[in-house]
């Protein structure tokens, strides 16, 4: 597994022109690994992967990132659209000016299909993108952004609509997909048992900056008081 560097802040501000939301971000995200963000509601987890997505522009500092697709939380309503479709837009970025997918663009989109779902797919990607399942939409996104052959994948809240089985179900997937094809993945999520569980490092955000630990050494650490004002790890100070 290589571990060049996938995504680098310095010293970066982010927010919008009348409000600073983080001031001062510096860390480093390596290729092959799967980060989980973590931290309080409004502390900027989605701001810095909508600026990282080059969504809304920094307000200050520097940050390097290699392509990245994004997948986003909200409900998409595809009406008279097949997965085959959803997953294939991720092609038109290098499509012709007519937009025709070439033989090896089918490849892609099949092969990325193939990847986020376990069982048979030969009749799967006709079905009404609409028609699925929470999870399964989720997965189809994902190929999507699998397709776009990025080495970075951004994932803001992606386990937000689904049932325990089907989060766990896809957070392993994407630790699988960072491990096995050598991809960047960051993820804002609220899961934070199955972080601890799945994620190579997480990244917490406080109301003042970010810092990176790994799983374990968080238990070791005062990281989660000074992100949330408690530490999970100290039964007494969550008991009533």
């Amino acid at each position: 597994m290589s571990n060049a560097d996938a995504i680098i802040l310095q010293n970066l501000t982010i927010g919008y022109p009348n409000h600073v939301v983080q001031q001062a971000l510096s860390l480093t995200l390596r290729q092959g690994e799967m980060v989980c963000m973590l931290g309080r509601n409004g502390c900027g987890k989605s701001t810095l992967l909508r600026t990282l997505a080059g969504l809304q522009p920094a307000l200050g500092g520097q940050y390097k990132i290699d392509d990245v697709a994004v997948v986003l939380t909200d409900r998409l309503n595809l009406e008279n659209t097949s997965v085959h479709d959803v997953v294939a837009i991720g092609r038109y970025p290098y499509t012709s000016f007519l937009g025709a997918l070439t033989v090896d663009d089918e490849r892609i989109v099949h092969e990325a299909l193939k990847q986020v779902f376990d069982t048979d797919i030969s009749d799967f990607d006709a079905r009404p993108f609409n028609f699925l399942s929470d999870g399964e939409k989720q997965r189809v996104l994902i190929a999507k952004a699998l397709a776009q052959q990025t080495p970075v994948i951004l994932l803001d809240e992606p386990t937000a609509h689904l049932d325990l089985p089907n989060r766990i179900t896809l957070l392993r997937l994407l630790r699988r997909l960072a491990h096995e094809q050598n991809k960047t993945i960051l993820i804002s999520t609220h899961e934070l048992e199955l972080a601890l569980r799945l994620s190579d490092r997480i990244l917490l955000m406080a109301d003042n900056g970010v810092e990176l630990n790994t799983p374990q050494s968080l238990r070791q650490s005062d990281a989660f008081t000074r992100a949330f004002g408690m530490n999970i790890f100290d039964v007494s100070a969550i008991e009533e």
